[in-house]
């Protein structure tokens, strides 16, 4: 549970602020949307594996330009 105290002579406006920021940090939201319908095995291993693949390409990408 995300939570922000609000300090002394604080206005609303930059609690929302934290707030708002807080919650994006902690991949509240992304974590609601990816749970908002079932999603069998089968596509959740497709999708991880799908981002493993994305993640090495980088990753290779990243150490073909250093030795260029």
């Amino acid at each position: 549970m995300t939570r922000v105290v609000a300090e002394n002579g604080e206005s609303f406006d930059s609690l929302l602020r934290r707030f708002n920021k807080k919650v994006q940090n902690d991949r509240i939201l992304s974590e609601v949307r990816r749970r908002r319908f079932y999603e069998p095995p089968s596509i959740v291993r497709k999708r991880k594996r799908a981002a493993k693949l994305r993640k090495s390409r980088r990753t290779t990408l990243k150490s073909m330009r250093r030795y260029r």
